[in-house]
């Protein structure tokens, strides 16, 4: 046995091609690993003589004998064979099909340290990919140069999402007097949920054959191979129900699934849109063609057996692809949208409609954005990524004006009719692209005192930056779902005038990798 300086190594000696790389390691040989962090797909990451190798299911504080799987010239993968040392923020999973199922990361993990973990990956980005300021909080928190990382430097401008290292997360508590004592962002502690189970309003089901019949889940982690399931214990039970009948009734009426590889068979995914508030439901069946056999029957058996379903639509995509929507959307039974609430605001949701997947952290993030907008009812405020107009119908409740751009049109559409669906009369919405419709809007006399950005995890558009710089609004207030790209762009707008004083984390997704975050950047002069 061979000691090395991060991890042990066990089994034959390298092979020729292990030793014409470079590596310490080939694959399949079995190696002691101390984990020492998590990237941010949520693989415990551990080193042999320097080299790098990711474990799925490790934790960090961890020790661990794992087997070899794959290398590359900097890194390698490799599989968790035996726990030598347990974390004490290790759990046992509660779903049966956890280890199989891609749609988790994070159930062997205790929900308090996952909130820690969250914000410290935040922190890390916001370092190495943004080279921002973060206040040190904690008072055993290691400075950033002595903090064990992986990848490249992450210059800013380059590669947003090369992977960041979250080894020992701190609580980030600051009282807001510090920004600008002591001149850093501060990092807030995550806003986690006190009841992390359940929480999704909408369930989205490839579906598949086995044996003959329907089969519908979640893809098996790094693969299309569909993992049949009759509960998800982040989805709302009533999603669960919904998608058990369909997959049911579907089998008894001998409805083919769709198939990946031949391009035949009729239903591709099953969508159930849940509303927490109202306690509406909408179905949409996605299907290769538009003719769907025993449709009657179908719809039938659903509304006997399922009350609460207000809508059953379907989608036609007879495309070879893995997007799920096609172009055609058509009404089978009930009405076209079912409403619901955030807050005080009421929203139409469509087939179509983006629209936030956890009600009770949506809550929550939008109120940190009306905080952080500071708004006394006489502001004029810009929404970049307005979407449905679900943040700016927020912001209006508290705003003298509020404008929202959107590049989707049917979400205008659907934007415009949920301001009138509420009575708002000081919205305006309009499709395009936002790096073209700002400043039109700024050469009609339009001017921002705060512009909200929502943008897709790609981050925003650098024109639009660009237009946010020379509009120069007193207050930014960017929602990101990607810490990467967030810490990217507060980089540009940090050099062009503005101070990033606050991110607050929000766990949207609890149990997975992902975490939204509200960040309030104030002008400099």
């Amino acid at each position: 046995m061979k000691n090395n300086r991060s991890g042990r190594r066990q089994g034959r000696p390298d092979s020729k091609a292990a030793v014409a790389a470079g590596l310490p390691v080939n694959k399949n040989d079995e190696v002691m690993l101390d984990i020492i962090g998590m990237t941010h797909e949520g693989e415990g990451v551990g080193r042999v003589e320097g080299y790098t190798l990711f474990v799925q299911g490790a934790l960090p504080g961890e020790k661990v004998r794992a087997k070899v799987l794959k290398t590359k010239k900097q890194y390698g993968y490799a599989k968790l064979l035996e726990l030598a040392e347990t974390s004490a923020s290790r759990i046992a999973p509660p779903c049966p099909i956890y280890d199989q199922c891609g749609g988790c990361q994070l159930q062997h993990m205790d929900y308090a340290a996952q909130l820690e973990w969250k914000r410290q990956l935040v922190v890390d980005n916001l370092e190495r990919i943004g080279k921002l300021d973060v206040v040190k909080v904690g008072a055993n928190e290691e400075p950033l140069s002595e903090r064990k990382r992986i990848g490249e430097s992450g210059e800013a401008g380059g590669e947003a999402d090369g992977e960041v290292l979250a080894g020992a997360p701190q609580e980030g508590n600051a009282a807001p007097g510090e920004v600008s004592r002591r001149g850093g962002i501060v990092v807030r502690s995550t806003l986690g949920m006190d009841e992390p189970w359940r929480y999704r309003n909408k369930a989205q089901v490839p579906i598949g054959a086995a044996d003959g019949g329907l089969i519908g889940g979640f893809y098996a982690r790094g693969s299309h191979r569909i993992i049949d399931m009759e509960t998800c214990l982040i989805q709302h039970e009533h999603n669960d129900a919904v998608v058990s009948a369909v997959k049911r009734i579907g089998r008894e009426l001998g409805i083919s699934a769709y198939n990946e590889e031949t391009g035949r068979g009729l239903l591709r995914h099953v969508i159930v849109k849940k509303a927490f508030r109202t306690g509406e439901m909408m179905l949409v069946l996605v299907t290769n063609g538009r003719d769907i056999p025993h449709v009657d029957a179908w719809i039938g058996s659903i509304r006997e057996e399922l009350p609460e379903v207000a809508s059953i639509c379907q989608n036609v995509n007879t495309q070879r692809t893995n997007v799920i929507f096609g172009s055609e959307t058509r009404v089978l039974w009930g009405r076209d949208v079912i409403y619901d609430y955030i807050g005080d605001v009421q929203f139409a949701i469509s087939a179509r409609s983006f629209y936030q997947v956890n009600p009770a952290q949506t809550e929550v993030l939008y109120g940190k954005t009306v905080e952080y907008a500071g708004l006394t009812g006489s502001e004029t405020v810009i929404d970049a990524y307005c979407g449905i107009g679900t943040i700016s119908l927020f912001l209006a409740q508290h705003a003298d004006k509020v404008y929202g751009v959107e590049i989707v049109p049917e979400a205008i559409e659907d934007a415009r009719a949920n301001a009138e669906l509420n009575g708002m009369k000081n919205v305006v919405f309009e499709a395009g692209p936002s790096e073209d419709v700002i400043p039109a809007w700024k050469e009609q006399g339009i001017t921002a005192d705060v512009i909200v950005v929502d943008p897709p995890r790609k981050g925003c558009d650098p024109r639009l930056l660009e237009t946010i710089l020379e509009m120069k609004p007193e207050r930014v207030v960017y929602v990101s779902c990607n810490p990467s790209t967030l810490a990217r762009d507060l980089r540009v707008l940090e050099g062009g005038g503005y101070k990033t004083v606050e991110v607050q984390p929000v766990d949207m997704f609890p149990w997975t990798v992902h975490v939204e975050c509200c960040s309030l950047l104030v002008r400099k002069d």
